[in-house]
């Protein structure tokens, strides 16, 4: 069967039907991946600066030992809105760009929000910004994904399907749509995600026409890149999510929907944290010396 091709964020793969007999063809194997390395410590700071900045993370670690790990709570967060320019830039420096990273467009109230995870897994930096470009907020948040994306994702969604017409010849649509709506009607945060697998499903042209209407796109893109890539987007129903896999070539090898909290691809573990906790202190330890070093450097100078 050939299946037309659908626009993002629902994507359908057409069979090769000409060369499918013809010969053994295996998927191409991941290039490469990424692997953690400790941050650059900036040499050009002065030492003042770094030790602000060995201030914060020390307080911010601190923090973290006092809070008890949820998966989808809040947990400490700094401020960075208040912190002088050159404080802000070793921090962003420091705690570098990990794999995942978020845009939420919040048309509600009239903001957009950048989330980037750090090289420390489950320490994110978010940014919001007014609609002309101005930022009015920055902080950093540690946790299995920000609060802030869970609630724009909820409150720009329906809890259960909008009324539409199915589009005349679809197949598999009102059977989807009659399985989901129980899944919602018993869901809750500790429920266990409900993965509708349409990379598998007979489905066709119709159908996702139906999925289209029913599921519009919300306002959280999220991207994490590893192997490939995992593409994740909310939906106009409540918990329900779009989580799309790519390989390396950027070609979609698995196309679901998960009805969950927030699917798990994008967030931390509890492990992350504790991983994250040990390399941050590593790191306090790395700016402390430097700004040791670059205090008696200036002394020895006068």
């Amino acid at each position: 069967m050939t299946i037309k091709p659908v626009s993002v964020p629902i994507h359908a793969i057409p069979g090769d039907a000409k060369h499918q007999d013809d010969e053994l063809r295996f998927a191409e194997m991941p290039r490469g991946m990424m692997t953690f390395s400790m941050p650059h410590v900036p040499e050009h700071s002065d030492a003042e600066t770094l030790f602000e900045v060995y201030r914060i993370l020390r307080e911010l670690s601190e923090a973290i030992k006092g809070w008890v790990f949820s998966e989808y709570e809040a947990g400490p967060r700094y401020d960075f809105a208040a912190l002088p320019k050159e404080v802000r830039d070793v921090l962003n420096e420091v705690l570098g760009e990990g794999e995942v990273s978020a845009r939420i467009e919040d048309v509600q109230n009239a903001r957009n929000i950048s989330v980037q995870e750090s090289v420390f897994s489950g320490l994110w930096r978010v940014r919001e910004f007014a609609p002309e470009g101005k930022e009015v907020a920055h902080w950093i948040e540690v946790g299995a994904i920000p609060r802030i994306v869970i609630e724009s994702a909820q409150q720009a969604a329906l809890p259960a399907f909008p009324a539409i017409t199915l589009p005349e010849g679809t197949m598999n649509a009102a059977a989807l749509f009659s399985e989901m709506t129980e899944q919602l009607a018993h869901f809750n945060v500790d429920t266990r995600a409900h993965v509708v697998n349409l990379t598998l499903l007979p489905l066709n042209p119709a159908d996702y026409d139906a999925l289209l209407l029913a599921l519009p796109v919300g306002p959280v893109a999220i991207v994490s890149r590893g192997f490939g890539s995992c593409k994740v987007s909310s939906t106009g129903v409540r918990h329900i999510w779009r989580v799309q896999h790519f390989n390396s070539k950027n070609h979609l090898i698995l196309n679901t929907l998960a009805i969950i909290e927030c699917p798990h691809v994008i967030c931390a573990a509890r492990e992350d944290i504790e991983d994250m906790q040990e390399r941050l202190a590593d790191l306090m330890g790395w700016i402390q010396e430097c700004a040791q070093d670059q205090q008696k450097s200036s002394k020895s100078e006068l």
